[in-house]
Formats: C-alpha cells, sequence, structure tokens
C-alpha cells in the first residue's frame, strides 16, 4: 500500500512535521507500506481555472497523479484565519469529484488557537467526503503550544503522539477492510 502524506502549508514546519509523524506512525504500524510526504511549497501548483487538467503546468498534473494512484492519504494544514491554507483548497480543486474514492483520507490539523480544532470538521471533512474518501473518525489537531518552542521539528507531548499513533493504525485498518471488499 501507498501512503501520501500532503503538507497544505507554504510556511513554517509545524504541519510537516504533523504529517510526518503520521507516515512514521504507518510506517511502524506496517512495515510494508510505502510512504510519500508531498509538502506543496515543493510544487508550482497552478491555480484552478475550470479546465481539464492537461491544460496544467507539470507539477500541478504531478502532484494530482500522485493523490490519484496513492492508496491512502493523510492531509494537513495550518489553520490560518480559522480556515486551511488556500494553497490546499487550490491543490482538492483540482483533484476529480471521484478522485478519493476508495480512499481512506486521514486530516490533521495545526493552530494556536483550541477552537480551530472544529475546521478539520466543517471545511476540510466535507471536501474530502465530496471527493468520495472515507474520513476516520480520529482526526487530529496539534495545539503550536505541543511542539518544541526551540525546535519546530519536534512534537513534544505524548498525547498527540499517541493520537497520531492511533490515527495510523485506523487508516491503515480501514484501507485494508476496503482494499478486502474489492
Amino acid at each position: 500500500m501507498k501512503l501520501v502524506g500532503i503538507s497544505g502549508s507554504l510556511s513554517g514546519w509545524k504541519t510537516n512535521v504533523a504529517i510526518d509523524e503520521v507516515l512514521q506512525a504507518a510506517k511502524n504500524i506496517d512495515s510494508g507500506i510505502e510512504t510519500e510526504l508531498l509538502d506543496l511549497r515543493d510544487y508550482d501548483v497552478e491555480f484552478v481555472r475550470a479546465l481539464p487538467l492537461s491544460y496544467y503546468n507539470e507539477d500541478t498534473w504531478k502532484v494530482v497523479q500522485k493523490i490519484l494512484k496513492a492508496d491512502l492519504l493523510v492531509i494537513g494544514s495550518p489553520i490560518y484565519q480559522a480556515s486551511i491554507t488556500g494553497a490546499l483548497k487550490n491543490l482538492l480543486d483540482h483533484v476529480p469529484v471521484d478522485g478519493l474514492k476508495g480512499k481512506v483520507t486521514g486530516i490533521v490539523t495545526t493552530g494556536g488557537s483550541e477552537k480551530h480544532f472544529l475546521v478539520s470538521e466543517y471545511q476540510l471533512k466535507p471536501v474530502v467526503a465530496y471527493l468520495k474518501g472515507t474520513v476516520p473518525s480520529g482526526n487530529v489537531f496539534i495545539h503550536n503550544d505541543f511542539f518544541d518552542e526551540e525546535n519546530d521539528n519536534e512534537i513534544i507531548d505524548e498525547n498527540v503522539l499517541r493520537r497520531i499513533h492511533k490515527l495510523a493504525d485506523e487508516m491503515i485498518r480501514l484501507q485494508k477492510g476496503i482494499n478486502n471488499q474489492s
């Protein structure tokens, strides 16, 4: 199985760290899982212009194809102004309506206010559902205080790390169940 993590952040590292933790947890649960992190700052994903995907640049095509070919996904975004990033929303607008069908799609968000945990439920989860993705019950919100202030590259809260592991486990179990039904 191939698990693709998408970091919807164009600045900072907290979302990348969180997504990487999910990818590592998945590999610890099932060493046969292949993982890849798509960091949106590494790609020039063009703005959606209501054209077929073939009209967009190579980066846009490449990122969408990686999403479509993945067996399961984990999507991450920092929360700005009570919303996911525009870069992530733009990428999701490129995905065909049935593009996530048969794919378990976990959600990880980061932010500076506890109230932002609702963004994944009220903004990102409906988009994933519209694209026919299967969303696990245990999505993860990580408050900025749970990262090492000196080093954004480390989550220091053990409870958050347990929730990340639980998310990875649920994603794998759900995806294996979907695959066995096919």
